[in-house]
């Protein structure tokens, strides 16, 4: 995500704080958090698509993901 959109967030996350938002700032501040949060657990997704674990012995084994464990939705 941009530097810029996360500025924007943080600003109206501070501006929530001191004196409320309008409806369409509101809008924008869920909009663009659900954007970073999406973001956020792809690259995380990725990275623990990417993982290994290394045994004493040497040998690698993928990190599998636990069975009846969410896909990422809450």
């Amino acid at each position: 995500m941009e530097k810029e959109k996360i500025a924007r967030i943080n600003e109206l996350a501070k501006k929530k704080r001191d004196v409320g938002l309008t409806d369409a700032e509101h809008a924008e501040h869920k909009q663009l958090h659900r954007q970073y949060i999406e973001e956020f657990r792809a690259g995380l997704k990725a990275q623990l698509d990417n993982t290994y674990i290394q045994y004493p012995d040497g040998t690698r084994k993928k990190l599998e993901q636990k069975p009846g464990a969410a896909s990422g939705k809450n």
